[in-house]
């Protein structure tokens, strides 16, 4: 059984910055490819960002290439997100999740259904 506790949500000031954190337990993360998604109130969970289990491979959603990475540290089992040039668009709750199946990216790591291992989540809220 693999826990994901995801920290460092909060409330930042438009074109701020904000770096999540997940970590991970119970499992073996160094062969786990990890995402992260958001949700904001009422509305759908959106794909952000994926990361293959070497961490050699990156896929990101269209509307956050350029402002947000993705990255991870198999020693610590953690996985980051950093989040630049935030705007109130980007507030939502953020999950990260772990795809124990498979290590690569894969053709369709955007998909939420391949995640098996959610996260609670934590808060980012960016004030106008």
């Amino acid at each position: 059984q693999v826990q994901l506790v995801e920290s460092g949500g909060g409330l930042v000031q438009a074109g701020g910055s904000l770096r999540l954190s997940c970590a991970a337990s119970g499992g073996t993360f160094s062969s786990y490819k990890m995402g992260w998604f958001r949700q904001a109130p009422g509305k759908e969970r959106l794909f952000v960002a994926a990361i293959s289990a070497s961490g050699s491979n990156t896929y990101y959603a269209n509307s956050m290439k350029g402002r947000f990475t993705i990255s991870r540290d198999n020693a610590k089992n953690t996985v980051y997100l950093q989040m630049n040039s935030l705007t109130p668009e980007d507030s939502a709750k953020y999950y990260c999740a772990a795809d124990h199946l498979s290590p690569s990216i894969g053709t369709m790591p955007y998909k939420p259904d391949y995640y098996g291992y959610w996260g609670q989540g934590t808060q980012v809220t960016v004030s106008s």
